[in-house]
């Protein structure tokens, strides 16, 4: 994650040149403009020169204050390149023809790929949405995607109503907190799969604490007790699948005829399998949702509108920031750590 401020200064006509600074630097007077010829200013970056074990292949450079090319999820980056596809900054001071931002605005990236692990970067205006300020940090920084998948996924596949359900696999991921607190404002059930661990009574209680109605494990939607449940629950018209193999099965088993199972993630590297008679006989759907590709379907107005209708959740207090442990930048080893272990339920920001 990106939590930092921000100093906006002119590289060319109708050019945002955007500086990411630390708090301690954040009342330093901004120039209006600096020469191409001047010394480069120098700035920290969490840099990868190849793919691999992030612990390996990542390391914290200086690099020279500049544009760079942008990579996008889905698509690899040129390389090197500057990992981070979210975060918060702050506008210290913007060009002369820049009219979409100002000093003191909070800003998210607009498209995944800019690269928000760096304390300063320069960036064009269209590259950034304003998100408010009064909002929490910790909020705004993980607002521009896993949020927006959940809104999405929620919204765009089935016209639920008060009090039909829903069922999700990976329901302790950030997405899943989402959707379990955006579905509770929708008046909607949620029926939440988790793996079986050894916490799983205190992130039960932390998932009900957020909105959700019932929590299982993946052993207990297997078993035949499955049908009582849901002679009390309403069976779920849509399932949200980020796991694949046998757990997207699993939710498949479990959706009332008609109904969908959108696929956003493949955390299990397996297939996704659907029975002939689930097909013809139940009429199941399978759709999939790539945050990416609905942004590139729908104009930037109307990824600002998604943002703003988030944003007033979060100030109703009905959508909160996922468990979060923040970081400082030149601690990124035991973040990227933490990040790889096994029943991890928490993001890693980086403080800047």
């Amino acid at each position: 994650m990106w939590v930092c401020r921000a100093l906006c200064r002119a590289r060319a006509p109708a050019q945002l040149g955007q500086r990411l600074l630390p708090e301690s630097c954040r009342r330093r007077p901004a120039a209006a403009s600096f020469s191409a010829s001047a010394e480069p200013f120098r700035v920290r970056a969490l840099v990868y020169g190849h793919h691999g074990d992030p612990a390996k292949v990542v390391d914290l450079m200086d690099d020279p204050l500049c544009s760079s090319p942008l990579g996008n999820y889905g698509l690899l980056p040129q390389l090197p390149a500057v990992g981070g596809n979210e975060g918060v900054g702050q506008v210290i001071a913007v060009g002369s023809s820049v009219t979409g931002v100002k000093p003191g605005d909070w800003v998210i990236p607009a498209n995944p790929g800019l690269g928000t692990w760096r304390t300063e970067a320069v960036f064009g205006e269209e590259e950034l949405i304003t998100v408010p300020s009064d909002i929490p940090l910790q909020s705004a920084a993980t607002l521009g995607v896993n949020p927006c998948t959940a809104y999405r996924v929620l919204m765009d596949f089935e016209r639920l109503r008060p009090g039909d359900s829903v069922i999700q696999n990976a329901s302790n991921s950030a997405v899943g907190q989402a959707v379990i607190q955006i579905a509770a404002a929708l008046g909607l059930r949620t029926i939440n799969v988790l793996r079986d661990r050894p916490d799983l009574q205190k992130l039960t209680d932390r998932l009900k604490n957020l909105g959700a109605d019932h929590v299982v494990t993946e052993e207990e939607l297997r078993k035949p007790e499955m049908r009582s449940f849901f002679k009390d629950v309403p069976q779920p018209r849509l399932a949200l699948n980020c796991v694949g193999g046998k757990s997207a099965t699993e939710l498949l088993r479990h959706l009332a005829p008609g109904g969908t199972m959108v696929t956003y993630g493949g955390m299990a590297k397996q297939p996704v399998i659907a029975s002939v008679s689930q097909l013809i006989f139940k009429d199941l759907k399978l759709r999939g949702f790539w945050l990416s590709q609905w942004k590139k379907d729908h104009s930037p107005d109307q990824f600002k509108e998604l943002i703003l209708t988030l944003c007033a959740l979060i100030r109703r207090g009905q959508l909160t920031a996922p468990a979060c442990s923040e970081v400082p930048l030149q601690d990124y080893p035991c973040a990227l750590e933490a990040s790889m272990q096994p029943f991890v339920s928490s993001k890693q920001i980086l403080t800047m």
